[in-house]
């Protein structure tokens, strides 16, 4: 579970707050900051599994794009930071990002090809939250990856079933298309991307 520090603060003590306190994670919400769970090792593996994967097809690419490990994506104007669990970001829009080279933070959505979150108990920050925030930047492309079938019934099925939801930007809102099992996820980021679900999922089993 994650435990929120009950005063409000704004984006930029947020920033003093990790230096102060860098053995611990947190995020901002909405001027809250929240102490984020250890994740577990499935979570770990999976978010691994995905890091290598996209690695390699942005090599194979050659495309203008990078994975980093520790960058906080801040919503416009906002007092909110995330560090999301696999973000892919395009060096060619950083020189636009005015706290880049100073403090690691993104907020153009031409930064950010594709953000992944990986599905903890704090599911409802994944589907509302930051749907909603991504969806406002303008990041074109948010994969909601529950291998754990954690999420509510209208977002994973009824009964609950492990579920990788992939939200594309048009016309400036997200459409969802829902992958699960042996499904070919269809990536407009990673075209030729050959991935399954079950590949993913069971990331730490092989």
């Amino acid at each position: 579970m994650t435990q929120a520090i009950p005063k409000l603060v704004t984006f930029a003590e947020f920033i003093d707050h990790l230096r102060e306190n860098s053995g611990v994670r947190y995020e901002l919400h909405n001027g809250s900051i929240v102490e984020m769970a250890q994740p577990v090792g499935d979570h770990e593996e999976v978010k691994g599994f995905l890091t290598i994967k996209l690695s390699a097809a942005i090599d194979r690419l050659a495309l203008p794009y990078l994975i980093p490990n520790q960058v906080i994506v801040r919503p416009l104007e906002k007092d909110s930071g995330y560090f999301p669990d696999v973000l892919v970001l395009n060096r060619t829009n950083l020189a636009n990002e005015p706290l880049w080279k100073k403090e690691s933070v993104v907020g153009l959505g031409a930064s950010i090809p594709l953000v992944i979150e990986v599905v903890s108990t704090n599911w409802r920050d994944d589907y509302y939250l930051k749907y909603a925030d991504y969806e406002e930047m303008g990041i074109p492309e948010y994969w909601i990856i529950d291998y754990a079938a954690l999420g509510g019934r209208n977002f994973i099925g009824n009964p609950k079933q492990p579920t990788i939801s992939v939200c594309n930007l048009v016309e400036g809102e997200y459409q969802v298309s829902k992958f699960r099992g042996d499904d070919r996820i269809i990536s407009q980021t990673f075209p030729d991307l050959n991935l399954t679900p079950n590949q993913i999922f069971q990331a730490g089993l092989v």
